[in-house]
C-alpha cells in the first residue's frame, strides 16, 4: 500500500476515533471504569473466546497458510474502531464501547503478539511467525491510543454538549468515509491481484470459516452478558465491541506477508470478514433497537435514531447544571 493511502486511512481513522471519544462525558467515563462485570467480560470474550475461536476454525478446516495465519491475525486483533461507529449510530452504550476500545487496545500490544505467536506455532511452522509485520500490527494501535486519549481531553476541557454533539457528527462522516476509502483500496487491491474473482468464487470453507468467529462470538458475547444481567444498552455495546475486530491490522499483514496468489488468498479473508460483520452487526443493532435494548426509543424514526446522540441528550438530563454551553463558530 503506498504511503499516500496509508495516511489518508490513518487520518480517517484517527478523526473517526476522536469523535466518538470526543462524544463521551468523562464522567460517564469514570464511571465505566468501575463497571467491572461489562469490562471484564468483554476482555474474556475479546482475548479468549474469539482468538480461540479462529484457532478452532482453522485447525478444523485445516486453513491454508495465507488463509489461516490472516484469519488468526484477525481474531486476535483488538476491536475495530467502527465498533464505536455502530454504538454511537444505534445509540448503545458509546461510553463502554470506547472504554472497551481504549483498554482492548493496551491490552492488545501484549494479548495480540501472544495468542497470535501461540495459535500460530500450534498450527504451523515457526518460520511463519518469524514472517509476520509486527510493525504494520502496532502502527494502527498507535493511531487510535493518541485518538482516544486527544478526544477524551477535549471532552474534558471543553464541557460542552455542542461540543460533544458536533465531535459525534464528525465522528460520524469520518467512519463513512473511511469505509468508502475502504472499499476504494480494495478494489484497487483486487484488481492488482486479481481476486475480484477469487473472492465470488471461494469454496465452502472459506465462506463458513471466516464467518464463523463473529457469528458464533456474537452468540456467545449476548449468552455471557446476559447471564451477568449487564444493563441491555451494556450487552449490545459488549457483543459489538467483541465481534468487530479490526480488520486493517490483518490487510497490512496480508500485503506485508504475502505476494501473488498467496496475497490474493490472504487478502479475501479481512475483505469478507468486513463484509460479514457489518452485515451481521448492522441487522443485530437494528433488533437489539427495535428490542428496546439500546438507548434510542424503539418506535422513533430509523433516520432519526442514526442521526441523533441520546448518550448526550442522557447526559443533559442527568446534569444540567453542571453544564458549561460553550458556542462553536
Amino acid at each position: 500500500m503506498s504511503v499516500g493511502k496509508i495516511i489518508i486511512s490513518n487520518l480517517l481513522l484517527f478523526t473517526l476515533v476522536f469523535g466518538m471519544s470526543a462524544t463521551v462525558d468523562v464522567s460517564n467515563l469514570r464511571r465505566q471504569l468501575t463497571n467491572w462485570d461489562a469490562l471484564l467480560t468483554g476482555a474474556f470474550l475479546q482475548f479468549i473466546i474469539l482468538p480461540a475461536l479462529g484457532f478452532m476454525v482453522v485447525k478444523l478446516l485445516n486453513m491454508s497458510t495465507p488463509m489461516g495465519v490472516t484469519l488468526l491475525v484477525l481474531t486476535s486483533s483488538p476491536g475495530g474502531s467502527y465498533s464505536n461507529w455502530w454504538c454511537s449510530m444505534f445509540n448503545a452504550d458509546l461510553a463502554l464501547s470506547v472504554t472497551m476500545t481504549a483498554i482492548s487496545t493496551l491490552l492488545s500490544i501484549l494479548m495480540l503478539p501472544l495468542n497470535l505467536y501461540i495459535y500460530t506455532t500450534f498450527t504451523y511452522d515457526s518460520s511463519v511467525v518469524r514472517n509476520l509485520d509486527w510493525g504494520s500490527m502496532f502502527a494502527s494501535l498507535v493511531v487510535v491510543i493518541g485518538a482516544i486519549t486527544g478526544g477524551l481531553i477535549c471532552s474534558a476541557r471543553v464541557k460542552s454538549y455542542t461540543f460533544n454533539r458536533r465531535a459525534n457528527a464528525v465522528g460520524n462522516i469520518s467512519g463513512i468515509a473511511l469505509i468508502l476509502f475502504s472499499l476504494l483500496v480494495s478494489s484497487t487491491t483486487s484488481t492488482t491481484t486479481n481476486n475480484d474473482d477469487e473472492i465470488t468464487h471461494r469454496n465452502a470453507k472459506f465462506y463458513l470459516g471466516v464467518a464463523s468467529p463473529c457469528i458464533l462470538g456474537l452468540l456467545i458475547a449476548n449468552t455471557l452478558t446476559s447471564c451477568f444481567k449487564l444493563k441491555k444498552s451494556e450487552r449490545v455495546a459488549v457483543s459489538v465491541e467483541c465481534c468487530y475486530q479490526n480488520v486493517g491490522i490483518a490487510t497490512s499483514v496480508a500485503i506485508s506477508m504475502f505476494d501473488g496468489d498467496a496475497l490474493a488468498e490472504a487478502i479475501g479473508v479481512p475483505l469478507y470478514y468486513g463484509l460479514v460483520e457489518a452485515v451481521v452487526l448492522s441487522l443485530y443493532c437494528i433488533v437489539a433497537w427495535k428490542l428496546g435494548w439500546t438507548k434510542a426509543p424503539k418506535n422513533e424514526w430509523f433516520w432519526i435514531v442514526l442521526a441523533r446522540s441520546y448518550e448526550v441528550d442522557e447526559m443533559e438530563k442527568v446534569e444540567p447544571s453542571e453544564a458549561i454551553e460553550i458556542v462553536l463558530g
